[in-house]
This record gives C-alpha cells, structure tokens and sequence, in this order.
C-alpha cells in the first residue's frame, strides 16, 4: 500500500490505482478501478 486516508493509493510497481474507502463504491468508480488496474470486469470477478 503505498498511501492510506480518505482513498487508499496501491501500486505493483507498474500500475498505480486509487480505492476511495466508501462502502460501498459505486459501479461506475468500481468499473474505472478495474480499468485502472488493467483488467478486464471478467478478470476482476475471477478474483473475488
């Protein structure tokens, strides 16, 4: 994790992504968040 308060900021080194802490987020920011993270929302649903 690479910052922490209202967003957390995390990074791989490569790709930098911002989560806001509410709860919960939206579709939309959720869906900007998967884009950001450079995976596709089938991707992402393999990971829950």
């Amino acid at each position: 994790m690479a910052r922490e308060g209202k967003h957390i900021t995390m990074t791989n080194g490569e790709r930098i992504i911002t989560i806001p802490r509410a709860n919960p987020v939206d579709a939309f920011t959720m869906a900007g968040i998967v884009k950001d993270a450079g995976l596709s929302i089938d991707e992402f649903k393999k990971l829950l």
